[in-house]
């Protein structure tokens, strides 16, 4: 029995089954984590839906920001990416029964003690593991809820940009996506920044990479955490204990497993020799 953390898939249906053969997945015994990104920019966004939610609880996926903005194509929010390439899904018969599995994915999965921690942007400094997790539950409750489309629809923005703990509503929700989502560089006040997405060495002036930054002093000394979104690092953070999942599969790069129990990495190209 394995459990093997897997970065952005991102609609790579065909890589996904080719590292599936390599790692020997069992799934009368093995288990998958998923770091998001499920779909978008690749071209077999349906069957990755598909495959995932056929797994039962079998697989874990917690959400990234394209797996949001699929969800808020399907609920009302018109705001389409030219780079999107999400339509075999939208115009697919089963539509709402994937994008119901979809919309009850959490965004934090975290072991039961706190060994391991899953996001798709990584974890906030400012934040404990378990706080991460119980505030994103308040954003899953209402995704899951009858207020999902409200959302949906007032997700987007840059504002606000660093936690208080005061914030209420939309503010509050809008924020907690986007430190679990969106998440690379952050200030020494734990603000984002949205605008560099490459490399280390695009940080802006007074801005680091998030997994540089002092962990809030709360959060247990054994937590490793797992993350996905920064196709850039190409795997490293310099970090032992934070673990990049992105390596650019949908790219032309790799797509990537980490199997927990010995920390031992497995990929494959994104196309076949």
């Amino acid at each position: 029995m394995a459990t093997y953390a897997i970065g952005d898939l991102q609609g790579c249906f065909e890589p996904l089954q080719r590292l599936l053969e390599q790692i020997e997945y069992n799934p009368d015994v093995d288990r998958i984590w998923l770091a998001g990104d499920l779909v978008n920019r690749g071209p077999a966004n349906v069957q990755v839906l598909r495959w995932a939610k056929a797994q039962g609880d079998r697989v874990v996926a917690v959400l990234g920001n394209h797996d949001l903005h699929l969800l808020a194509r399907h609920y009302g929010n018109p705001k389409k990416s030219k780079s999107d390439t999400i339509d075999d899904v939208l115009n697919a018969p089963d539509r709402d029964e994937l994008m119901d599995w979809l919309r009850h994915c959490p965004l934090v999965h975290m072991a039961d003690d706190q060994q391991w921690f899953m996001s798709h942007a990584g974890l906030p400094p400012v934040w404990t593991p378990q706080q991460a997790k119980q505030l994103s539950a308040e954003v899953e409750q209402v995704l899951q809820g009858d207020q999902c489309a409200d959302l949906m629809e007032q997700m987007y923005g840059n504002k606000p940009d660093v936690w208080e703990d005061d914030l209420v509503g939309i503010d509050r929700w809008r924020l907690i996506v986007n430190y679990l989502t969106r998440m690379r560089f952050v200030d020494d006040q734990c603000r984002l920044d949205f605008k560099a997405k490459e490399g280390l060495e695009s940080a802006p002036a007074g801005f680091a990479p998030w997994f540089t930054r002092p962990m809030n002093p709360a959060t247990p000394s054994h937590t490793r955490i797992l993350f996905g979104h920064w196709a850039a690092l190409e795997g490293h953070t310099g970090a032992p204990q934070i673990h990049a999942l992105d390596t650019g599969c949908v790219w032309g790069g790799r797509l990537t497993a980490l199997r927990l129990e010995d920390q031992q990495r497995f990929s494959v190209a994104a196309s076949p020799t």
